[in-house]
């Protein structure tokens, strides 16, 4: 089977390791910027000679192909998932409670490896306080292999968790927004309210003084 990714995703990571047993891992987020639900880490160890099709950053996949390559990834990568809850997005910020969901993503993909990654390659150019040889990577999801398998555990997970809100709150349509702040979502804020998984703070342009 042709194997349809971008060359530089994975020459990037082996230039890294320098034809040694380096273990890289990647993190990524998805979801700081929505109106509604948690914000979601993926952190990922891709096993030597595992190079999955048409891996990429997750925005510039199909739906279909992102639902394919986390199934993929499951199967066979190393793969740690974190959350931030919209409570720990009002508390903290959704910057500090994106590091709380990348801490945690990074903390559930190490329980599964039998050692700590060498590497780990994170997202974006703020350091998430995640212990070890943290390297930040601006667009790291177009750039590393690693991390572009990480920005698909996320995106994925919450995909799912709200189309699961959903499913719950029909009057908001989240399976044709997931939350962002679309035309859409704006209107059906303004003629139901907020609910339970809205981020106050980010409804105040919005709803004014309803927020």
């Amino acid at each position: 089977m042709k194997n349809d990714t971008p060359n530089n995703l994975f020459a990037y990571d082996q230039e890294l390791c320098q034809g040694t047993a380096l273990v890289l891992c990647g993190v990524d987020e998805a979801g700081r910027g929505p109106l509604a639900g948690p914000v979601c880490a993926g952190a990922c160890v891709l096993p030597q000679g595992f190079c999955p099709s048409r891996l990429n950053d997750s925005k510039k996949l199909s739906e279909k192909r992102r639902e394919e390559l986390f199934e993929e990834l499951m199967a066979h990568a190393y793969c740690g998932v974190g959350w931030a809850s919209v409570e720990e997005i009002e508390e903290h910020n959704i910057l500090n409670a994106t590091f709380l969901a990348m801490n945690r993503a990074y903390q559930d993909l190490c329980a599964k490896l039998p050692s700590v990654p060498d590497i780990i390659l994170v997202d974006g150019n703020r350091h998430p306080g995640i212990q070890g040889d943290v390297r930040l990577v601006v667009k790291g999801d177009a750039t590393s292999a690693a991390v572009a398998a990480a920005s698909i555990l996320a995106k994925v997970s919450r995909d799912r968790y709200m189309l699961e809100q959903a499913a719950q709150y029909p009057q908001y349509q989240f399976e044709k927004h997931k939350g962002y702040g679309t035309a859409l979502h704006c209107q059906m804020l303004r003629e139901h309210g907020p609910s339970p998984i809205h981020r106050p703070s980010f409804l105040g342009k919005i709803l004014g003084d309803k927020a």
